[in-house]
């Protein structure tokens, strides 16, 4: 990224701290996003291992693995943008889960998992660093693991990154009582 580009995602980070402040994600909890969750679980349960270690980028307060409460998962990493998002799933002290604040442009697991979840954050990331963040996560995948990519009304562009890195093993268009509120979730495997 160029140094205006760093300075934009600069001040994204500051918009999603105070965003997450004043409680604008608070809907992510909400009945209306409960499918999506529900779907993403669901789509580890067919296709991912048992007791599968999960990276959730993009994980805001740890709603997805709040959800996850009845699935058996060994461990789970959930990395978001925003440092408030972060303080605020650290407070669920949910069993096996770390959450920590990372840049997705810039952030190398540790660790390697057998699900990676793009959570709502693939768009966010700058179009010049898309492919080198895709390449860094699939590094991070253990063998058979998968990788699961969820977008809210987005167009087919951002899917081509996906499609040309990684084999699809299924992809669902998840929808809801309002006609402008779906979400495409892709599931993915190396080839």
């Amino acid at each position: 990224m160029n140094i205006i580009a760093k300075f934009h995602n600069w001040r994204r980070k500051m918009r999603w701290n105070r965003q997450y402040k004043s409680g604008r994600w608070a809907n992510l909890k909400d009945n209306r996003e409960r499918i999506r969750y529900e779907t993403i679980i669901a789509l580890i349960t067919v296709h991912g291992s048992k007791n599968p270690s999960i990276l959730d980028l993009g994980c805001g307060e740890g709603v997805l693995f709040e959800r996850m409460k009845d699935l058996d998962y060994s461990y789970s990493l959930g990395m978001d943008f925003s440092s408030v998002s972060i303080t605020n799933a650290k407070k669920l002290e949910l069993k096996n889960a770390e959450f920590i604040t990372a840049d997705a442009h810039t952030f190398e697991p540790n660790k390697t998992f057998d699900v990676i979840v793009f959570n709502e954050a693939f768009y966010y990331i700058h179009d010049s660093e898309k492919q080198n963040v895709l390449n860094r996560m699939i590094k991070s995948l253990k063998p058979n693991g998968i990788v699961i990519c969820s977008m809210f009304r987005e167009s087919s562009e951002a899917w081509t990154y996906f499609n040309d890195s990684l084999e699809q093993i299924e992809f669902k268009k998840v929808i809801t009582d309002i006609d402008t509120t779906y979400w495409k979730i892709g599931v993915y495997k190396t080839n």
